[in-house]
């Protein structure tokens, strides 16, 4: 579970996104926290990956669904406008110039909300930073002030 700092941090980064407003019903699980993600704001609900929103050129506006291809038609028979993203083959993508890119947003949000199985994958483990071991740059550094 987040701390409390965190979740208040999550859905501050939420509110204050372009497309957050769309998608805040996800805040009311006890499980939601947002992380920031290749210039996104990733959305975790369940302890999964589930949505992220994307705020720039076209293919990264809108909001991109974490999701596995075995899950593609199913999803996109229940939101007609999902796309394969062009980049992330895997995701689906609503692009936010589509004409029901509001509603569709607002569905993909209940039904991440209702921890539905077409959605969401397993974050990577995040790695370890090593601890008591020098970079490269300092312990040369460090050899050139010694010497």
């Amino acid at each position: 579970m987040a701390a409390a700092g965190d979740d208040v941090r999550s859905l501050e980064r939420l509110l204050r996104h372009r497309y957050g407003e769309l998608v805040e019903d996800i805040t009311a699980d006890e499980s939601f926290v947002t992380r920031r993600t290749f210039g996104c704001l990733s959305c975790y609900l369940h302890g999964r990956l589930k949505l992220a929103l994307a705020e720039g050129r076209a293919h990264w506006d809108g909001v991109l669904v974490a999701t596995a291809k075995e899950h593609h038609a199913s999803l996109r028979r229940t939101v007609a406008a999902l796309r394969p993203h062009p980049v992330l083959g895997k995701w689906l993508y609503l692009a936010a110039s589509g004409d029901s890119f509001e509603d569709d947003a607002r569905r993909l949000a209940a039904l991440a909300l209702a921890d539905d199985p077409r959605i969401g994958v397993e974050p990577t483990p995040r790695r370890e930073r090593a601890r008591g071991r020098r970079t490269r740059s300092r312990t040369r550094a460090h050899r050139r002030r010694s010497a």
